[in-house]
């Protein structure tokens, strides 16, 4: 049978051949643990963990010594281009070494693979695909003890085209992590500015203004209950019915994104159950439902998507008689709930609040325009953080 891939650029026909890895390596050595424990020094020491585990970007860094460097770690010395490639705990991460991180050394978790022939680009994308898996379905003894010795390395094979296939795939992959990692770094940059401002956009305690504020607003903030300010805080219960299908949306705490809010999955439930002991909790849009058991304070609101709808007892339904829903959600999604647990030690051991106690929770309360204005700010950096979060998601797919 021929050696092609289903998919490949245009005007490459050519078979592909099989090599190991030693084949192409002019060396494949590894590092030791230095005597020093410091992590200081004039030279950057390399760990697994220091990789990471799909970009391959290089994050943080320990140091050692350039005595330790130029002595006894002499042979673990890294150049430009070298291979990284992780053969200890964790197999398989892979990155390369660029100018900027040099001097550097490693240790004996990370192979050190420098290639005489092949295109690095090309290499990496082979050692991030199914070699290791491929390997260690060959060697299931492996599996029980996650480690490859320098044999092993050197006798792993990989597919290889002709080195323009090479570059030209090689260059498709190296720009697919780079649009990995510039939409992961906006999502994680915009999360810090979420957090950020969630701290500053909010009175701190005892205050009556936060300290950054929309322009033309002066009026202090007020406190108040969230059951002030509700027409309705219950919850549902477990349906009988455990084979989650149905006609009806059933929402549990695990179906809400822990950063977003967006509701992820679904299970069902019948209409019968939903209009019969199921009642008090069927959804209405614009409630906000709100974890009260196990993992306290993920927040969502139903949108007319998602109708019919019910959910359970992890989940509290909050309907606002007044107040702004975006800003509500948000001020849920800040230090309410670590606040009122700060306050009630006991809540920590066992996490579940009451309905009582969600009727007591104290949000700071604006003006309804200025509401608005913090509700709409903050669905809008959520928005964003989904944005990138869906196109990493996409693009690593």
């Amino acid at each position: 049978m021929a050696n092609k891939p289903n998919i490949r650029f245009k005007g490459f026909t050519d078979d592909w051949e099989q090599r190991k890895l030693g084949d192409i390596s002019s060396v494949i050595t590894k590092g030791t643990t230095p005597k020093d424990k410091s992590g200081t020094g004039e030279v950057n020491f390399i760990k697994v963990e220091n990789i990471n585990d799909f970009s391959g970007d290089i994050v943080g860094k320990s140091r050692i010594s350039l005595e330790e460097h130029q002595g006894y770690l002499k042979r673990s010395q890294l150049q430009e281009g070298d291979i990284l490639f992780s053969i200890a705990g964790t197999l398989g991460r892979v990155t390369s070494v660029n100018k900027a991180i040099l001097p550097a050394n490693t240790n004996q978790a990370l192979s050190i693979i420098r290639l005489k022939e092949g295109n690095l680009e090309y290499v990496k994308t082979c050692l991030k695909g199914n070699v290791v898996a491929d390997f260690i379905r060959r060697n299931p003894t492996i599996g029980a003890q996650p480690n490859l010795s320098l044999e092993q390395v050197s006798n792993l094979e990989i597919e290889i085209p002709s080195e323009a296939e090479q570059e030209k795939i090689g260059l498709y992959f190296s720009n697919l992590d780079r649009l990995i990692t510039l939409h992961q770094r906006k999502c994680d940059e915009t999360k810090k500015l979420k957090k950020f401002m969630l701290q500053k956009m909010f009175p701190k305690n005892g205050e009556k203004i936060p300290e950054i504020r929309f322009y033309g607003f002066t009026n202090d903030w007020e406190q108040r209950k969230l059951g002030d300010i509700s027409s309705v805080i219950t919850k549902g219960t477990t349906p009988k019915d455990k084979s989650g299908t149905g006609e009806v949306n059933f929402i549990k705490v695990e179906n809400i994104n822990d950063f977003s809010g967006d509701i992820v999955g679904k299970s069902r439930i019948s209409l019968e159950e939903h209009q019969g002991y199921l009642k008090r909790s069927q959804l209405q849009e614009g409630d906000i439902l709100f974890s009260i058991a196990g993992t306290l304070g993920r927040v969502t609101s139903v949108n007319k998507a998602i109708l019919p709808a019910n959910t359970n007892q992890a989940l509290s339904i909050i309907r606002l008689k007044e107040g702004n829903l975006e800003y509500v959600k948000t001020c849920l999604k800040g230090n309410v709930v670590a606040d009122f647990i700060r306050r009630n030690p006991t809540i920590g051991a066992q996490p579940n609040l009451s309905l009582e106690q969600v009727s007591n929770l104290e949000i700071e309360i604006p003006s309804e325009a200025e509401q608005e204005k913090i509700g709409l700010y903050f669905s809008n950096l959520d928005h964003l953080i989904t944005l990138h979060q869906r196109k990493c998601d996409q693009l690593k797919q």
